[in-house]
Parts: C-alpha cells; sequence; structure tokens
C-alpha cells in the first residue's frame, strides 16, 4: 500500500488544528475533489493548520485491497469480528495500514477538530455533543440536516474512534450522490467555503 497522501497547510503560528479526510470508501469519491480543488485555488495559510488527506484508500471499492471497510477498522470498544463482506471489519481492530496511518497522525498531532466526507446520505453526522456546534455551522453552509445517530450500527468506525472515546469533535459529511454537473460545482463551492471556514474562523 502507498501511503495516503498528507498535504498540510500552515507550518507556522496557529492556534487549532483540523483534520479533514477525503476518500475512506473507494466508490465514495467526492471527497478528494474537493479537496484537490479547494488546494488548486487557495494556496495561502489562514490562522489553523490543516491536514488535508484527499484520498486514504486507493482502492475503487468501499473496501481496501485486503477487502476490509475501513470505517470498521479501528480500535474502539465495540468493535467486532462480523462476517466477510463489504463491512467486514478486519482480522482484528487496526489490522490495515491505512487505519495505522490515521491513527499514528492522531497520536502524534493534538487535532481540535476531525472532518471526514462520505456519501450517499445528504447529512452532517457528528459523534459527541462536543461535535454538535460545528455539525451545525457545515450544515448551514450546506442546507442539509444534522444527525447524531447514522441510523445503523457502526462498530469499530473512524467517528466513534475519535469523538465518543476520545472526545475530538468529529463530524462526518454525507455528501449526495448523482448530482448532474451543474450542481455538482455548487456543490464544491460550497465545500470551499466550508474548508475557508476552518482554516481561517473556527
Amino acid at each position: 500500500m502507498r501511503e495516503p497522501k498528507l498535504i498540510i497547510k500552515n507550518y507556522a503560528d496557529f492556534e487549532k488544528t483540523i483534520l479533514i479526510v477525503g476518500v475512506v470508501h473507494g466508490d465514495e469519491p467526492q471527497g478528494e475533489h474537493f479537496i484537490n480543488e479547494y488546494l488548486k485555488h487557495d494556496l495561502k495559510p489562514g490562522k489553523n493548520r490543516v491536514f488535508f488527506i484527499p484520498r486514504l484508500n486507493d482502492c475503487k471499492t468501499r473496501t481496501n485491497a485486503n477487502v476490509v471497510d475501513l470505517n470498521r477498522n479501528f480500535p474502539t470498544k465495540n468493535w467486532e469480528s462480523s462476517e466477510k463482506n463489504e463491512f467486514w471489519g478486519g482480522e482484528h481492530p487496526g489490522s490495515e495500514p491505512q487505519t495505522r496511518f490515521l491513527i499514528k497522525l492522531i497520536e502524534e498531532n493534538n487535532f481540535d477538530a476531525i472532518i471526514t466526507i462520505h456519501a450517499p446520505y445528504k447529512i452532517v453526522n457528528y459523534d459527541g455533543e462536543q461535535s454538535l456546534s460545528l455539525a451545525e455551522k457545515i450544515a448551514e453552509i450546506l442546507n442539509y440536516p444534522t444527525q447524531e445517530d447514522i441510523g445503523y450500527p457502526t462498530p469499530g468506525s473512524f467517528g466513534t474512534y475519535c469523538g465518543l472515546e476520545r472526545g475530538i469533535t468529529t463530524v462526518t459529511i454525507e455528501v449526495e450522490e448523482g448530482l448532474g454537473k451543474q450542481k455538482f460545482g455548487l456543490l464544491t463551492k460550497k465545500f470551499f467555503e466550508i474548508f475557508e471556514y476552518l482554516e481561517n474562523s473556527y
């Protein structure tokens, strides 16, 4: 596995440290597009230091090359062994190199907020009450509803690992799919607004 590409904006003086993760599930590529397009247009540092990972999972499928759902592979209290299907959490928690990459990054940096981009539910999901305020701001920009519970079990999820078990402000943006070119372009601009807010105002 190639180590995921990591772009860090603002190495100098900064107030907060933010992590933004694009593609966790390889068949949900929208996050990579939003991040890459934003970084083409805005390279000036803001008041916060932002870590961008455009694509965590370099496969084109939901799972990684080992057929593991990375969003079920984190060492949480609720991790469980499961049937080997598209939601398989791996042989053991943290078995996957992409998972270990994120765990190490979190251990080495005191992140004030973590944002991941998924599809297709058109909601802003948040983990823990400490995450609600940021979720509401992002939801306001996108005109999406906020939702604390995604609606189904997610043992070993990144949100549980960061938000519920470590108390980090953690927000998952679920973007809608099937948008035409014009609407997707408008959505991309809204993500520029979100990223600018995280860099300069959060």
